[in-house]
C-alpha cells in the first residue's frame, strides 16, 4: 500500500505507527527501494504526557515545497547522523525501557536540536514557528522534557511525566502565549496500531 500510494519516501516511521504504535525506530533510507523497516517498537509509558503547541497561523512545508527544500539542503554529515545513532540506541531507547523521562527528554532534545539546527536555513531556525519555540522554551524552563518539533512543524511538543502536571503546565503556558494564535493539546502515547472503521446508516422511512 505504501508503494502504491508513494508514502514513506523518506521515513518508515509514519507508516510503523500506523501498524503498530508505541515508540519505533527504522532502519534508515536506502538510495531506492521500499520504505525503511521498523527495526525496533517499545510501549511509551502509560503515565506520560506529551503537550503539543500548536500555531494555526502557519504551515510547514510539504508538497513540491518540501521536495525543494530538501534539494536545497547540505547533505546530512556522517559523523552528526552517527551520534544521533547513539544518543538514540544508547540513551533515548534504554531511558524509554526504565521509563527514565529526564535521561528520555535530554537525548530526544539533543536530537531534535541537531535536527532543527540542519533544516534551520530552509525553515527559518531551529523551529519553523517563532512562536512555538518562545513557548517550548518556556515550558523547559517550567519542567517540560524532551523539546522538539514535530517534522517541519510548526507543531512542537514537550513531554511531562503525569496527566495532572501536564494539564496545569498547558494551561498556564495558555495563559502566557495564547494571544499569540498558539493552542496547547494535552495527548497521551498510543500503544496500538490505527483503526479503521466502517459503519453503514440506514435512512428510515416516514410517511
Amino acid at each position: 500500500m505504501a508503494r502504491k500510494l508513494n508514502r514513506g519516501a523518506r521515513s518508515g516511521i509514519g507508516l510503523g505507527l500506523f501498524t503498530q504504535g508505541g515508540f519505533v525506530v527504522d532502519g534508515g533510507r536506502k538510495d531506492e527501494g521500499d520504505p525503511p523497516l521498523v527495526i525496533s517498537r517499545i510501549e511509551f509509558p502509560a503515565q506520560w504526557r506529551v503537550i503539543l503547541v500548536m500555531d494555526k497561523t502557519y504551515k510547514g512545508l510539504h508538497g513540491e515545497q518540501e521536495k525543494r527544500a530538501f534539494a536545497a539542503l547540505p547533505k546530512f554529515p556522517e559523523a552528526r547522523a552517527a551520534h544521533l545513532c547513539q544518543l538514540a540506541l544508547m540513551q533515548a531507547m534504554p531511558s524509554l525501557v526504565e521509563q527514565d523521562l529526564p535521561g528520555f527528554g535530554a537525548a530526544i532534545h539533543a536530537i531534535q536540536q541537531t535536527v532543527g539546527d540542519h533544516f534551520a536555513p530552509a525553515q527559518g531556525g531551529r523551529f519553523a514557528s517563532h512562536h512555538v519555540a518562545s513557548a517550548l522554551a518556556w515550558l523547559a524552563r517550567n519542567g517540560a522534557e524532551g523539546i522538539g518539533q514535530s517534522s517541519w512543524g510548526p507543531t512542537g511538543f514537550a513531554l511531562i511525566d503525569s496527566e495532572i502536571q501536564a494539564r496545569s503546565l498547558a494551561r498556564a503556558a495558555y495563559n502566557e502565549f495564547g494571544t499569540e494564535g498558539l493552542e496547547f493539546m494535552v495527548c497521551s502515547g498510543r500503544n496500538r496500531g490505527a483503526e479503521i472503521r466502517t459503519e453503514a446508516y440506514r435512512a428510515q422511512a416516514h410517511s
